[in-house]
């Protein structure tokens, strides 16, 4: 497992980390709780020491099954968790919803109350990171957010600030951090081989402020695992049932034709781990968050972080 610092200010973490959205048991179809405490065990087992979650995910169980398995585990201190806040799911506790409800809340209330509930699941003294959620534009210009994230510095319930950028706006909102790469030790942006909006302003910029950089979705939602086709459908209680609509999936697999000679050259490798190599390459970069739902996912994700003879000029097309 290769490590790296995550930006200036950050931690040391691996290069693959464990995204736990999928695990939550919401938005992702079903799941198996005992699957995915094995998913994690199999991760840490082989040196992933970053885990990346929020507490909408799974209105909370996400962050429960971290603590579960990090519990039973005599080093669970030198696990870096990145958890989220903003979509305040409080008043669903309870209810009946297919997918997660969209409730945002950045007030400085809301995220400090949203803080110490992830220190209370997470069974944790602080945490060691704490994104703002993927805000829209005008939430990210007012100045509660940035004084929540102050505030919870000051008060020593967070180790460090960092800003999850909402899909598609990596460009438009650069921006922000522009204004706020003072206190913002880290960013989470989606980036994959087939979506590379931030690498024209958000990663240099990110560069030059030293701002650590957490990759997500770098699977595009398990299409460059090389397993849909383009007749592949997903459940109501599935977010890629918009997400890789039959029109997205169509447009997505035409446009990933042009990479099948790189999968060619590597064929002992698949395409998922290719895929996540080509995120961690990029030199903006410290850290990817795939998800895995079953230890065998986790075991194929890991390889990509020992393929650094691999260069990022490889994935040049």
């Amino acid at each position: 497992m290769e490590y790296k610092k995550l930006g200036a200010r950050g931690p040391v973490v691996s290069t693959v980390g464990f995204g736990a959205w999928g695990i939550s048991g919401r938005d992702w179809g079903t799941t198996d709780d005992d699957k995915s405490r094995k998913a994690i065990e199999e991760a840490l087992d082989s040196g992933v020491t970053f885990i990346d979650t929020a507490d909408v995910y799974g209105f909370g169980h996400s962050e429960d099954l971290i603590r579960e398995v990090l519990d039973r585990r005599s080093h669970r201190d030198k696990i870096i968790i990145a958890t989220k806040a903003g979509n305040n799911f409080y008043p669903f506790l309870g209810g009946q919803h297919k997918t997660t409800p969209i409730n945002t809340d950045y007030s400085v209330k809301h995220l400090v109350f949203a803080a110490e509930h992830s220190l209370r699941r997470l069974n944790r003294e602080v945490l060691d990171i704490l994104q703002l959620h993927s805000p829209d534009l005008e939430i990210l210009e007012r100045d509660e957010p940035w004084l929540a994230l102050e505030k919870l510095k000051k008060d020593g319930k967070i180790k460090h600030a960092g800003w999850s950028i909402m899909s598609f706006k990596e460009t438009e909102h650069a921006h922000i951090l522009e204004r706020h790469h003072e206190l913002l030790d880290v960013i989470q942006v989606r980036y994959n081989l087939l979506e590379r909006e931030a690498e024209k302003v958000l990663f240099p910029m990110a560069q030059r402020y030293g701002t650590g950089v957490i990759v997500r979705i770098p699977l595009l939602f398990g299409l460059l695992s090389g397993k849909f086709k383009t007749d592949a459908r997903f459940g109501d209680n599935d977010h890629r049932r918009n997400n890789l609509s039959p029109e997205k999936l169509e447009a997505y697999l035409t446009d990933l034709t042009k990479y099948q000679p790189l999968f060619d050259e590597f064929p002992k490798n698949s395409m998922a781990q290719l895929s996540l190599r080509f995120c961690i390459s990029h030199p903006a970069c410290h850290t990817v968050i795939p998800g895995g739902k079953t230890p065998e996912q986790v075991r194929e994700n890991i390889v990509a972080s020992d393929l650094s003879f691999i260069p990022y000029e490889k994935f040049t097309v």
